[in-house]
């Protein structure tokens, strides 16, 4: 039976369909990258790339910010939330019974995690609270910048509203976790990125480009979206950390 017309095929389907466009969102969903580092994963001419995440970026796939520690460089970051919405409609356009289901929560998972970020003052401390929260402190969520100084007051603000007291939080340098095993080591900020050091037994690694909230103008609500944005990324953290073997980047 001849069918009675011919739909265009789901944007994520066109715009991820291309090999090197697939190879790009596999490394970014591991972390966020900045161009010279998907050229030497992927094998390819940087205009080759460069061409391939412009394509991505106008399908609102993929995103772009410029690095705080190099301003030559800039972050690529693919939203691992909104990829689930494309793919799940993508599903459910060949068939209503392809639709995906939300993602369960993770498998409970244990371990160390380390974030680091320059001062130690927002985004560091924020992630390692949330993850403790999120896991009920099954995983042992840690944080440390390579220049600390005191927690921003907003950030405790953030925070308590989201049911989290970092009111007796005070902020580390990096170099006391040197030497420590973690599981995973995350850096949430282009200059510690820069600086961070090597930790034995090869952790997970990854790196988030998020701005620092303290310098954006806006104030209390500039922590507020980093605070989502880290709540959204530890969510999809948990599925990596309880993946045997899986590398976080």
């Amino acid at each position: 039976m001849r069918s009675s017309g011919t739909s265009a095929p789901p944007g994520f389907v066109t715009a991820a369909g291309h090999p090197v466009r697939w190879g790009l969102l596999s490394e970014l969903a591991r972390g966020d990258l900045a161009v010279r580092e998907l050229t030497a994963r992927l094998g390819q001419p940087q205009n080759l790339v460069s061409y391939h995440l412009g394509k991505l970026r106008k399908a609102a796939l993929v995103t772009a910010r410029r690095s705080s520690a190099d301003g030559r460089d800039t972050y690529y970051s693919l939203s691992l939330a909104h990829c689930a919405g494309l793919l799940s409609d993508a599903g459910a356009a060949l068939h209503p019974g392809l639709r995906l289901a939300p993602p369960s929560p993770a498998t409970p998972v244990t371990g160390r995690v380390l974030f680091l970020c320059t001062g130690n003052s927002a985004r560091s401390q924020m992630a390692e609270a949330l993850l403790r929260q999120r896991t009920a402190g099954a995983v042992r969520a840690y944080s440390a910048g390579s220049r600390p100084k005191p927690v921003h007051p907003h950030a405790v603000t953030v925070m308590s509203a989201r049911g989290i007291d970092l009111g007796s939080a005070r902020p580390t340098h990096l170099d006391e976790f040197t030497g420590q095993p973690f599981d995973a080591v995350i850096t949430l900020c282009d200059r510690v990125k820069e600086v961070c050091p090597d930790f034995p037994a090869s952790p997970r690694s990854a790196h988030w480009s998020i701005p620092d909230p303290a310098a954006d103008p806006g104030g209390l609500p500039a922590f507020e979206r980093v605070a989502d944005d880290l709540a959204q990324r530890i969510d999809f953290l948990l599925h990596t950390l309880a993946t045997p073997g899986e590398r976080a980047s």
